[in-house]
């Protein structure tokens, strides 16, 4: 019969005694290895080095050299109720990114600190991890009992000093435990040393924290991860592919993508060499084909229609702890990851920071600190779905990228309605430094006689797109127009193709396009691009800043495609095929603007 499984986390300031613990756990319970416990000791012997139960878990040289657990480390042990993997967390506030990462896969936390040193700097920020990360179940360990004579009034302070701190961030720990890891008092069985702690040994204990509900019984969600499209021997599957992180579906479940709101129904699951699947559950990576065929992007969330749906917004409240070089500030340029959504996000409003070491708050901060908590209000260039850190934890956590590292992670706390966005304020701030022309626009389109807009070429084959739009340039100009064909090779044909580009350089670029085509509008030119793949929220982008000079959109699409009904709309969209002739679709192009001139 297999037994259930738990994962719990081990953190600790450095030196107050985890290694020793842990290894005396797996000493106890019998969970090392046969014969490593004899080997260890047989080395220490022969090095004349008294036997350390933390030697069990010294496999990396760094940790040897420096006495000091520099990454996350996973360790196994057994009791007749389950199986618990260990999470052991750097304890060095040097590597405290590392127990980030360790800390959240854990259901349960164990937080050590040393009877002798007291209550740490680290001890403090360790217990807000846990918190900021979600970890309702705590236990405080008070070890190296022994080095203070096993003393009740010593245990009675360190619990009343640690008890208030935990209390003021909302943690309520389960118990505290006075222990010895060293001399094994307190883990397996009550201590006849401490006769006046009179609760449940540390094992007990363990064995009372109560198992996470199951991530199959929860809502569902799948962050699309990418989109395989099959074209050769008749097969013309598109496959969403992910891992599900939540909940169960099944074939013919009613599903919906977020933030687009596009539905459909789940035709098939599927999954390579495998045999043919009706349900799949949370944590299955898997793929699933459509019934309905929509063109959807890599980051977006599918969830079940029947089921809640997530928050959808471009500003967000959430808890962080930065762990960067640099400092956290106001709007500077980073990349945010949570689930697989990847974008661009701005730090809008710090609401306060705190000092997680004396959780001193300080609300007129303009940046937060390498080792800071805080409260604080972001901005994604695009829509975001997600959830809260109170409803679920997979797509409530993000980590922020600066420079190529992880620089800080959190947890989304609530969704809020931003009265500006990143592009609107930009675009505010470009209009109120512009010393503008005493000619005005209207003056120069009467002179050129021609309307001053935008014109973009969108599709999936950049060549054709390319082509084109010179074409059109060519033949407005030699209708006596003033056209201006603008193209950058790679960043707006060749990379930008690819889906995977990195968000933050697509969109640079798309901005960059957008604000030469409000300025070529502006001076009365009709100004052409071409942009592959264009989403509808970069469309939007280009409506802003281009605003209020018209967009006109032709798309070329594969008349078999799938999203033919699915394409982005603007102030006018043409639609051809692409596979029309290129003079043809040209001429019509130059009469359907020739209309819309007329007409306006």
């Amino acid at each position: 019969m297999n037994q259930e499984q738990m994962n719990i986390v081990i953190v600790g300031h450095v030196d107050h005694g985890k290694s020793t613990f842990i290894g005396r756990l797996l000493a106890d319970t019998g969970s090392l290895p046969e014969g490593k416990l004899a080997q260890i000791k047989a080395v220490c012997e022969r090095n004349s080095k008294p036997f350390e139960y933390a030697f069990l878990l010294d496999a990396l040289k760094d940790e040897q050299a420096q006495g000091i657990t520099i990454d996350t480390a996973r360790s196994f042990f057994k009791t007749k109720k389950r199986h618990y993997i260990i999470i052991d967390a750097p304890g060095h506030i040097e590597f405290l990114k590392n127990m980030i990462t360790g800390a959240a896969r854990a259901e349960a936390g164990l937080l050590i600190i040393d009877a002798k040193e007291g209550v740490k700097e680290n001890s403090r920020r360790h217990g807000y991890m846990l918190s900021l990360l979600g970890i309702k179940q705590i236990i405080v360990l008070v070890n190296k009992m022994d080095l203070v004579n096993y003393s009740e009034q010593t245990f009675i302070d360190i619990k009343n000093e640690y008890s208030q701190f935990l209390n003021s961030i909302n943690v309520i720990p389960i118990t505290f435990v006075p222990i010895s890891a060293f001399e094994g008092q307190n883990l397996m069985e009550k201590s006849s040393l401490m006769p006046w702690y009179t609760a449940k040994d540390v094992l007990s204990l363990i064995d009372d924290f109560k198992k996470a509900e199951s991530k199959e019984n929860a809502v569902f969600r799948f962050p699309v991860q990418d989109i395989y499209k099959f074209t050769q021997s008749g097969d013309d599957r598109r496959i969403f592919a992910g891992t599900i992180e939540s909940g169960k579906i099944s074939v013919g479940d009613d599903v919906v993508f977020y933030p687009s709101k596009k539905e459909s129904r789940i035709k098939s699951i599927e999954k390579f060499n495998a045999p043919v699947l009706n349900t799949v559950l949370a944590d299955e990576a898997i793929g699933f084909t459509l019934e309905t065929q929509i063109y959807v992007q890599r980051g977006e969330l599918m969830c079940k229609k029947s089921e809640t749906e997530p928050f959808i917004a471009q500003s967000f409240k959430a808890n962080i702890f930065w762990l960067g070089k640099k400092p956290l500030e106001k709007n500077k340029k980073y990349k945010l990851k949570s689930a697989a959504f990847r974008g661009t996000v701005y730090l809008d409003e710090i609401l306060n920071v705190i000092d997680a070491s004396d959780l001193s708050s300080l609300t007129n901060k303009n940046q937060v600190g390498r080792h800071d908590v805080a409260e604080c209000i972001f901005q994604t260039t695009k829509l975001m779905s997600f959830d809260t850190g109170s409803q679920m934890e997979g797509s409530s956590r993000f980590v922020i990228i600066d420079d190529y590292e992880i620089a800080g992670g959190g947890v989304i706390v609530e969704a809020v309605q931003s009265d500006e966005s990143p592009q609107e304020k930009a675009i505010r701030l470009r209009d109120e430094n512009w010393v503008k022309s005493v000619v005005s626009p209207s003056q120069r389109q009467e002179r050129l006689q021609q309307k001053g807009r935008a014109i973009v070429f969108m599709g999936n084959d950049a060549n054709t797109l390319i082509t084109a739009a010179k074409a059109l340039e060519k033949q407005l100009f030699e209708q006596q127009k003033m056209p201006y064909f603008y193209g950058q090779k790679i960043t707006l044909s060749s990379d930008l193709i690819s889906l995977k580009q990195q968000d933050a350089d697509r969109e640079e670029s798309l901005k960059q396009v957008a604000e030469m085509a409000h300025l070529f509008s502006h001076a009365g030119f009709i100004f052409i691009t071409s942009i592959s793949q264009l989403e509808n929220y970069e469309l939007e982008l280009l409506k802003k800043y281009i605003d209020p000079f018209d967009l006109v959109v032709v798309s070329l699409t594969n008349k078999d495609s799938d999203n033919t009904k699915d394409t982005v709309e603007s102030n006018y969209s043409i639609h051809f095929d692409q596979n029309t002739d290129i003079t043809q679709l040209v001429s019509s192009v130059a009469d359907e603007l020739h209309l819309i001139h007329n007409q306006k």
